[in-house]
């Protein structure tokens, strides 16, 4: 199910708001929100609800068992089991597949013939990468005595499903969210309906009305590959790393404005991350829930930066390269987090060195290159599209005849680029806008949320949930 379909808008939604606030005690309140979330996930395909729920046992069993010892050894026998586990179920559904298919491409490379080692057809459970990751920050910080285990095993499940962030993210640590299941909004507030509205609107306007009206004039460019100059390379480049942008910060809103009408409050997730003046400060600003999950726990386990210059470097190349295999099981993805990590390491090297240019609009302008250039890696299917495309906007192909320029990029596009540059340039974002219950704030909200849902066709599908 959809946040931009009409059966979640007019149907489920108000279904789950009503019976959320119907309900009195907690633990009703949270086997119903529990419920309808599983509900919401078996929408996709009901054959991989038990294997979610299969993860919330086993993590919430684990938390159990490290709180009622103190031995070191066992404890660490409850950790490694229940993140192998998880890990085990990433490593099954979404790179077993992956790393067939290139075990493969060696073997017939070698002459072994074609799928000397066979072939495997795995359907990817959506949402694994996200529900796992919440799953493990849950076991590991009670591991490290950061949190309380849960209060009982309907209050985790309702953490882990709860559906605002269930798909997507953000990825919602359990020490976040802990007291807000503990105490429950008694009762929907101005205040929170205003927020909620607010950020639901302006994820659902992003969504349909940015992202989604970008993204066949970038599929078709994509397509096309092979035929781009300069300024259609840099279309395709510059359009599809905006549809990215809108579409996941879309969501990420939406899901925000959800969990406010529930009464919680998640984490941000994107703070104006185009507006970065170097590479690391946009791993701060971009999908803010997954870089600072890969910092506490994986980036700063492998030493972080505490033992000298070339350590970190390497910590850093390692950390990016697992977040890049995360996006996906693709080597696009690996070179993608690996372009980063390159990206991060030389920003250190030149930061270190005062040699980082004293403009604040030179170094937004870099990152900002650079990041749209691994953008490309990210969006192609393969390297080899991914290298046509980088190579248009390096100019190896020429500026392109202004006919051509015309049929591929077009004056709607191009001003849909320039007005979208100016936004995420300029204008505040999301979490930075005074909301203000007012006459004339809810006219304004209900026209965008009018306009947005007179869009809705045939819904399409947000870009992270491939992922």
């Amino acid at each position: 199910m959809l946040f931009n379909s009409h059966e979640f808008i007019f149907a489920f939604l108000p279904f789950v708001l009503v019976g959320w606030y119907l309900l009195r005690p907690p633990t009703m309140r949270l086997a119903f929100l529990t419920l309808c979330s599983w509900f919401f996930y078996a929408w996709w395909d009901w054959r991989f609800l038990p294997l979610m729920i299969a993860s919330t046992t086993v993590d919430y069993v684990a938390g159990r068992l490290l709180v009622s010892t103190d031995e070191a050894r066992r404890r660490k026998l409850v950790l490694v089991t229940a993140l192998g586990f998880n890990l085990a179920l990433l490593g099954y559904f979404k790179y077993a597949g992956f790393f067939l298919d290139s075990l493969n491409g060696v073997g017939s490379a070698l002459g072994a013939g074609h799928h000397p080692f066979g072939a495997l057809n795995i359907v990817l459970p959506i949402g694994i990468s996200f529900y796992t990751f919440n799953s493990m920050s849950y076991t590991i910080d009670i591991f490290r005595r950061q949190v309380e285990p849960a209060k009982n095993a309907i209050h985790y499940a309702a953490f882990v499903s709860l559906f605002p962030h269930l798909i997507a993210g953000p990825i919602v640590r359990y020490s976040t969210i802990d007291q807000q299941l503990r105490k429950l909004a008694p009762r929907l507030s101005s205040q929170l309906a205003a927020s909620g509205l607010f950020f639901f609107a302006c994820g659902l306007s992003k969504k349909l009305l940015v992202a989604d009206t970008l993204a066949p004039h970038v599929d078709r460019l994509f397509h096309h590959h092979g035929q781009l100059g300069l300024v259609a390379g840099w279309a395709a480049g510059l359009g599809y790393s905006l549809q990215l942008y809108f579409d996941f910060s879309g969501y990420s809103d939406m899901a925000v404005g959800l969990a406010f009408l529930l009464g919680f409050r998640f984490p941000q997730n994107f703070n104006s991350p185009y507006a970065s003046v170097n590479i690391s400060e946009f791993w701060r600003r971009w999908h803010m829930s997954l870089s600072f999950w890969l910092r506490d726990y994986l980036f700063i386990p492998l030493g972080g930066s505490r033992n000298g210059r070339w350590r970190t470097l390497r910590n850093l190349s390692i950390t990016m390269f697992l977040g890049g295999l995360w996006h996906g099981a693709a080597w696009t993805f690996v070179i993608w987090g690996l372009l980063h990590g390159l990206f991060l390491v030389v920003h250190t090297l030149a930061r270190d060195r005062g040699l980082t240019p004293p403009s604040v609009i030179v170094n937004r302008a870099i990152t900002f290159v650079c990041v749209v250039a691994a953008f490309v890696v990210f969006r192609a299917p393969d390297m080899r599209v991914a290298g046509d495309v980088l190579s248009s906007m390096a100019g190896l192909h020429g500026l392109g005849s202004v006919t051509a320029i015309r049929a591929g990029v077009g004056i709607t596009f191009a001003a849909m680029i320039v007005a979208a540059l100016a936004w995420v340039n300029l204008a505040p974002n999301t979490w930075q806008v005074e909301i203000r219950p007012r006459p004339l704030y809810a006219l304004a909200l209900g026209l965008a949320m009018a306009a947005a849902i007179l869009q809705i066709a045939a819904p399409s599908p947000f870009l992270y949930f491939q992922f």
